[in-house]
């Protein structure tokens, strides 16, 4: 370059020329990278750490270097160079702490500086969390912390511990690591004096334990892995509860979304935001990782804040710098030279760290390769002549290890020690492992040879790991796969030892075509949640959470997926179909179609396998009992394919176990040419055929399953694996096809998965002794089953010790054992009775009565079992139940409702008995239907006219009909069809009708004509009980001041003294003694007491003039009903149900949950949309079982209201101001329900004051409160209506005053049908929703529909006995003549006659029955 003053000053112009040329703005803009406050990276390409929009890969880092070797390739990693303190960085000091927190820092001065880069975040706020494993503990303690209440300075701190307000869930990848959490946890917690008593409160939680209720109340921390969690979620009850307390949701090794696990953790995470939402509750979610690449799409994932919840830290903070080596072997894999290869370059890495003065840990992947592995490095060092290096003489305690070796039955491990080698593998005794450790610690081993459980149970640190080989056998899969990335990871993590040294190395040896992917896997994210989305939708259309595919399209949007989706939409397109292009992106950045299109197409497949009811029109969802139950056994949509091919009604245990193992669970386990003739073998010895032999997969699962359960022994090691993996699985499917079959009630093969469920739980055939299921000696089953004859635990237990102790051939000790284990098997006893409740509906009551010795050792709390009838062929479940027998329960009696086909009734039914747990605990009754006399069919009903509707004029009354002006304009179809009989005749009358047809009021006018025609005349109008007394007191005093009549609630004294003007005297039937003219309200009700009194009064007023009128709600069959009340036939008007002129609208909806709050809270969301079905400007009446029902179920639909509307006012109407609700609320006595009535919901019941009852009415007529919540008992109390009524469940808990415990028992029919009166409205339709048990939905469906069975209680009456004594007392009753002459004018007399299988009677005329009935009264008087 020419350097002339000329030749400078000529460039400077041109240059300055140019600049001047370019435009000020360029038109291109570029975003400065986003700084944020808490990534710690001493590389600044990791800035961002989001992954780039084409590609998943970054770059090796700067400073590392690759070597080519003929053996090998080479790639090391330098240690990453430590980041210098921020200038606002410090330590903080643990005496800074308050005492909850330092306590747990027992022998600490300060925190470190990676624990006070986090502390503010995650001990001071509730903020979610990105970061690494040294925060769990910081934020277990903040949830601690936020639990306390004041105490006083003597007491204990945990004292101020709220211990039943939370939970916390630490979600670990493995089973080994939950168990190194447990006790790292525990061990803090033990260690700070404060916390002392803490440390008994984790629970350690996977997927081969179960906790009890009381085990889960009294469990604060629980450790569990993805899957469970997942499945512990899914389910509503039990387990489930879990959820509704959980404050924190620890995710360990979040870098899992990465492998097959990540779609579980996906979903688990996705769960939870949705929880969150809907529940408006705060959980916080902390998510644990190693080095994460694209930290912020995972932070974007668990909804943590750039700016305060995510925390980077790489791995320039780990205690000791680590050096990476990534070491591809050359040659094919699985070939002699690659193996050569592998052998020589592990030697020549571990010799010259050895050489160095280190000691290295070699991690193989199988228990045998531990000792080939230092058989191996021990010869190498031989040739090479360096096996000297190794040797460990020199170290002080040599001779004292050497000693203690000695006393090892290990010959391997004591040649290796002395050579200065060890090995370690969980197939080692642990006192042999304990031993290795302990010396590997104290540096007399050199080389240590291990499996990875040492890396992630034991913490044992070393100078260098060596990772030898990546393949390794995986059960699940029934292959080699690839060493994963978290063990990896993990192994490195041993390497360096803190505090002793100031670098450690990492060497990781694999095959030439895997080194790229080991490079790249710390730093590629692969999504794999979409090959598992039919089964995640599953789960939560099962849950309730996703009722429609907008719901499903939000819900996607809170997995990782989406995340990625929208980082990289054209990468993921991939799997849609069509592909997105660039304007479908600009158009939709949010990807709303795309996401709808998953979720449709998800869906769809899921409703073709009937696993949901999808309605395309509306994109609703609802889950069918199959999607229920392959959720809740976490069973895959592919498998349920198979299912819906291969299942049948009729199979036998063969067919079945092949059906099970077609499952696609076991898609992995494959066969090969090794253990053929092993499988070969075993085929020959199991008892049911094998289809498929030992050539397919299916096959050999088959062979696998029943060897477990025939306890055969397998020798291929890789074999004893899939053998255990089988098992694991097969009892979870077989127990989801169990399910399966009884929910399609296939009687016979339930039966069949009922055996096969527990033989692989118990690995115990059903032809197998039952009492091996007992810890009795070996020499007692073998006497038994060698005994000359086959004895049922029954029999045995029916035996004395002696004679068992003869029976097996052994002495009297001996049979004590046998005889109290034969004493403790499930064993029951079962008496049935038959009650018909009409021509072709016949009611089997099963009475079960405990014949066991109770053990709570070896019951626990309860003994599940399943109970069902089935037809005669065994084919049909015609109803069933599952029931749990408690140490409290002596007997149960269970109600079966079933239909009998009136031309050819069967000759039986089967009533059959199956432990849930047990093997052999079974038993079966047979049910005679020979001889069973069903009541005839009821040819009573009146049908309803179309006639013209009379005017309120045909009443003929002007007074009358002036009084009613303002409520009836005309009469309607039924009240016209009465209206001669009741209103112009004096004739006795039944009015049996639909509920809210009008039938009361055509009662309350023909009482009020009567009084206007006969002056002076005393009217007894008799209803059930006290409330009703009161009501219609109220209705009556409306009218009667108008007509100068006299209205009074009878106590029962002075209820027949002369009367000075037309009278009215309501009473109840206990008050009733004799009356002059009588009106029967509610006789649908018709119990002991109120059959007796009108029974009594009909005899008393035999030769007085009485006209009797009964209103009832439809019945079945009114005739005898009727004939009681001395009805003329042309007086009976009985109507069906479906009779009636309003229009309403009856939905049924089934739930398989046991009666528990889970079910309420699954309940919640279909109730919230019962409620929306209807116009906005309608109300709604919620009925739930008890008072303490009302508000939880209140408080979830408003939760469910505010999801739905995103609003905050609930129900409340728009048109109300807040102004007016606000001073109604300030009229309310109990302050609780002003959260309630501002949100537009209601509570009614008769706790309340009074003043609180009838104000929440008017605000409910006002429209300003739409729902109104009420329990079971307060239907008949509830004077308002409303456009939609909604049944949350129909069984209720009942408590008796013996202390015998509660008692789930179901609601009435009448409680039932008058709940739906409810929404029988004269002005509008009205919809009316019932939610129940799945079992009793026929029973309700069937009587709704064609009216109540009404019959006499008299006989289980102890009032009516204890009359009989009286009245033969008092000489009322003289002999037995009088007896059958005061007993023929009641219900029973005619019952007796029509269906006298009810009441246990043989067939006759009404003189024999009663006679009979006499003769048992007689007895205890005699």
């Amino acid at each position: 370059m020419d350097l002339a003053p000329q030749d400078v000053r000529r460039r400077m112009e041109e240059t300055l020329r140019t600049n001047a040329s370019r435009p000020l703005f360029t038109g291109v803009a570029v975003e400065a990278p986003e700084v944020l406050p808490h990534v710690y990276s001493s590389s600044s390409m990791m800035q961002g750490g989001s992954l780039s929009q084409f590609g998943s890969k970054y770059v090796l880092p700067v400073g590392h270097t690759r070597h080519n070797y003929e053996e090998y390739e080479e790639v090391i990693l330098p240690p990453s160079r430590v980041i210098p303190p921020r200038q606002s960085e410090r330590l903080i000091l643990v005496n800074e702490l308050d005492e909850l927190t330092r306590g747990s820092f027992p022998g600490y001065s300060s925190l470190n500086r990676m624990q006070s880069i986090i502390y503010p975040t995650a001990y001071e706020s509730n903020e979610n969390i990105l970061g690494k494993t040294d925060i769990a503990m910081l934020t277990i303690l903040r949830v601690l912390n936020q639990h306390r209440s004041p105490i006083s300075p003597s007491s204990p701190l945990h004292a101020s511990i709220d211990r039943n307000a939370f939970q916390i869930i630490y979600v670990a990848p493995m089973k080994a690591l939950a168990s190194e959490i447990v006790r790292k946890l525990g061990k803090r917690l033990k260690n700070g004096n404060s916390l002392r008593y803490m440390h008994h409160l984790l629970t350690f939680y996977v997927g081969d334990m179960q906790l009890t209720k009381s085990e889960i109340a009294e469990t604060q921390v629980i450790v569990t892995t993805p899957e469970k969690w997942d499945v512990v979620t899914r389910k509503p009850t039990g387990e489930g509860e879990l959820a509704s307390k959980l404050k924190l949701l620890i995710i360990d090794e979040v870098h899992l979304l990465n492998e097959e696990r990540g779609a579980v953790i996906e979903t688990i995470v996705a769960r939870t935001l949705r929880q969150v939402e809907s529940s408006q509750s705060v959980i916080r979610i902390v998510g644990l990782s190693a080095t994460l690449p694209n930290y912020l799409d995972v932070a974007d994932f668990l909804n943590v804040s750039r700016y305060k919840g995510l925390f980077f830290f790489d791995s320039s903070f780990r205690p000791v710098p680590l050096e990476q080596h990534f070491i591809g072997v050359r040659g094919k894999p699985g070939s002699v030279r690659s193996k050569t290869n592998l052998d020589r370059v592990t030697y020549e890495k571990v010799s010259d760290l050895v050489r160095q003065g280190h000691q290295v840990m070699v991690f193989v992947h199988a228990r045998k390769e531990t000792v080939k592995a230092a058989q191996a490095l021990k010869d190498a060092a031989t040739m090479d002549g360096t096996l000297e290096d190794y040797n460990c003489e020199e170290h002080p305690q040599w001779t004292f290890f050497r000693r203690s070796i000695g006393d090892s039955r290990n010959k391997e491990m004591k040649q290796l020690f002395n050579l200065g080698f060890g090995i370690h593998h969980a197939g080692m005794l642990r006192s042999d492992r304990n031993m290795m450790e302990r010396m590997f610690e104290a540096r007399a081993i050199k080389v240590l040879c291990c499996t990875s459980t040492l890396a992630w149970g034991v913490n044992l640190p070393a100078h260098a790991v060596v990772i030898k080989g990546t393949q390794l056998y995986d059960s699940a899969k029934g292959s080699f796969v690839d060493l994963s990335v978290l063990d990896v990871l993990q192994v490195f993590g041993r390497a360096g030892r803190p505090g002793f040294e100031t670098s450690g190395e990492g060497y990781i040896c694999t095959t030439e075509d895997k080194l790229v992917h080991y490079l790249d896997a710390v730093t590629s994210q692969v999504r794999r949640f979409i090959s598992g989305i039919e089964n995640a939708l599953n789960a939560e259309i099962a849950l309730g959470t996703v009722t429609n595919a907008d719901e499903g399209v939000r819900w996607l949007g809170y997995t990782y997926l989406y995340v990625r989706m929208r980082k990289n939409p054209f990468l993921y397109g991939q799997f849609l179909e069509p592909c997105m292009s660039w304007g479908e992106v600009a158009e939709d950045p949010f990807l709303g179609q795309k996401r709808s299109s998953l979720v449709m197409t998800a869906a769809r497949r899921l409703a073709s396998a009937g696993m949901i009811n999808l309605t395309e029109k509306t994109g609703a969802f609802s889950i069918t009992d199959l999607g229920r139950i392959a959720a809740r056994y976490y069973i895959r949509y592919a498998s349920i394919e198979v299912f819906n091919k291969e299942f049948k009604p009729k199979m036998t245990e063969a067919d079945a176990l092949s059906m099970l193992s077609m499952s696609t669970e076991f898609d992995q386990i494959q066969v090969r040419e090794s253990e053929v003739k092993e499988l070969e073998l075993l085929m020959k010895k199991v008892p049911c055929a094998v289809r498929g032999g030992t050539d397919t997969s299916q096959g050999k699962v088959n062979i696998l399953l029943q060897s477990c359960i025939s306890r055969f022994p397998v020798e291929d090691f890789a074999l004893v694996s899939d053998a255990a993996y089988a098992a694991q699985n097969g009892g979870r499917i077989s127990r989801a096809l169990l399910d399966i079959a009884i929910s399609r009630k296939w009687a016979s093969v339930a039966k069949v998965f009922m055996g096969i469920t527990k033989a692989i739980e118990k690995r115990l055939w059903p032809f197998d002794e039952p009492l091996r299921q007992f810890d009795l000696k070996a020499e007692i089953i073998y006497g038994l089953e060698n005994s000359r004859e086959e004895y049922s635990p029954a029999e045995l237990a029916s035996m004395t010790p002696v004679e068992l102790g003869k029976l097996v051939r052994l002495n009297e000790g001996h049979g004590k054992a046998l005889w109290n284990a034969a004493r403790q098997f499930p064993t029951v006893t079962m008496t049935s009775s038959l009650r018909p409740l009409g021509s072709n509906v016949l009611k089997i009551v099963v009475s079960v009565t405990r014949d066991f010795d109770w053990s709570t050792k070896v019951h626990g709390s309860g003994e599940p079992f399943w109970l069902w009838v089935e037809d005669h062929e065994g084919v049909e479940i015609l109803q069933f139940a599952h029931l749990l027998l408690r140490e409290s329960t002596n007997s149960l009696d269970v109600n079966f409702v079933v239909s009998i086909p009136t031309d050819t009734p069967p000759p039986y039914f089967t009533v059959r008995f199956v432990s849930d747990r047990w093997m052999g605990a079974e038993d079966e009754l047979h049910v005679s239907l020979d001889g069973l006399v069903m009541p005839a069919p009821s040819h009573s009903h009146t049908r309803r006219l179309d006639l013209p509707f009379l005017p309120r004029s045909s009443l003929c009354l002007p007074v009358l009909e002036d009084l009613y002006s303002a409520r009836l304009h005309d009469f309607n179809a039924i009240q016209t069809q009465v209206f001669w009989s009741l209103i112009n005749t004096s004739m006795n009358v039944l009015v049996s009708a639909p509920v809210s047809s009008g039938k009361s009021l055509m009662g309350h006018l023909a009482i009020w004509t009567t009084l206007l025609r006969r002056p002076r005349s005393l009217v007894l109008f008799v209803v059930p009980n006290r409330t009703l007394a009161t009501q219609s007191l109220f209705d009556f005093r409306v009218i009667s001041n108008a007509l100068d009549v006299t209205v009074k609630m009878s106590s029962g004294e002075g209820l027949f003294s002369p009367c000075r003007t037309s009278t009215i005297r309501v009473v109840t039937p206990s008050e009733l003694l004799e009356a002059v003219d009588q009106l029967c309200d509610n006789l649908e009700q018709l119990d002991a007491t109120y059959e007796l009194s009108i029974s009594l009064l009909r005899h008393t007023t035999q030769n007085n003039p009485t006209r009797y009128i009964g209103l009832s709600a439809s019945l079945n069959d009114p005739t005898d009903i009727a004939s009681w009340l001395g009805v003329d036939p042309m007086a009976l008007h009985s109507f069906r149900p479906t009779d009636r002129d309003q229009s309403l609208t009856i939905m049924y909806q089934t739930f398989t949950i046991p009666h528990s709050a889970a079910l309420f809270k699954s309940m919640s969301k279909p109730a919230y949309m019962a409620i929306t079905s209807v116009p906005s400007h309608e109300s709604a009446i919620i009925f739930v079982p008890s008072r303490s029902h009302c508000r939880t179920v209140a408080q979830e639909l408003i939760t469910q209201c505010a999801l739905n509307t995103e609003i905050e006012r609930g129900f409340l109407p728009q048109s109300v101001p807040p102004l007016y609700v606000e001073d109604y609320s300030a009229r309310l006595q109990d302050l609780t329900l002003v959260d309630f009535v501002t949100r537009g919901v209601g509570i009614f019941h008769s706790g309340m004051s009074k003043v609180d009852r009838n104000l929440i009415l008017e605000l409910f007529a006002e429209g300003v409160v739409r729902v109104l919540l009420a329990p079971r008992d307060a239907c008949w109390q509830l004077p308002v209506r409303a456009g939609a009524v909604v049944v949350m469940g129909t069984q209720y808990m009942h408590f008796e005053g013996d202390g015998s415990g509660p008692q789930l028992r179901d609601y009435s029919l009448v409680d039932v049908v008058q709940m739906q009166s409810r929404a029988v409205r004269h002005d509008s339709p009205g919809h009316f929703f019932l939610f129940c048990q799945a079992e009793t939905r026929d029973t309700f469906s069937k009587f709704l529909a064609e009216g109540l069975p009404l019959e006499s209680e008299l006989l289980d009456s102890s009032g009516f006995e204890k009359w009989y004594k009286e009245r033969r007392g008092d000489g009322s009753i003289r002999n037995k003549q009088d007896a059958v002459q005061a007993l023929s004018f009641t219900l029973l007399a005619r019952r007796l006659v029509s269906n006298p299988v009810y009441y246990d009677m043989e067939v006759g005329s009404q003189h024999e029955v009663l006679s009979r009935i006499v003769d048992r009264l007689e007895e205890p008087i005699l």
